[in-house]
């Protein structure tokens, strides 16, 4: 009767574990990075903090990674003067990226700020 129970809790272990590192796919230099840029934006003070380490969750459970890293470039190589920076100002996919991002974000700012 035992063995159906343990079961059970080995798979809904397994299930957590897998949820959790779905969650959890940022690497914590990348979590570090959107923290410390929120908080130049939002004053260095502790309860910036608390409400930018809620913001980078909020983005993390919203973007995989590998958006976040598209968006984060698309953002840095638009600002790139002339032609070189066009494809990133202007293509469909690129605005998408971003779209996602800002959308992020905008729900990190109801839910922490």
């Amino acid at each position: 009767m035992l063995r159906p129970i343990v079961a059970v809790l080995v798979l809904a272990g397994t299930a957590i574990s897998v949820r959790a590192q779905e969650v959890n796919d940022y690497p914590t230099s990348a979590r570090a990075e959107y923290v410390f840029g929120c908080m130049k934006a939002n004053g260095e003070s502790r309860q910036a903090i608390e409400q930018c380490s809620c913001s980078i969750d909020v983005v993390a459970s919203l973007v995989p990674y590998d958006r976040y890293v598209t968006a984060e470039t698309v953002l840095s190589l638009s600002q790139v003067r002339g032609d070189l920076g066009s494809p990133f100002r202007t293509s469909e996919q690129a605005a998408n990226a971003l779209n996602d991002l800002r959308r992020a974000q905008a729900e990190a700012e109801v839910r922490c700020f």
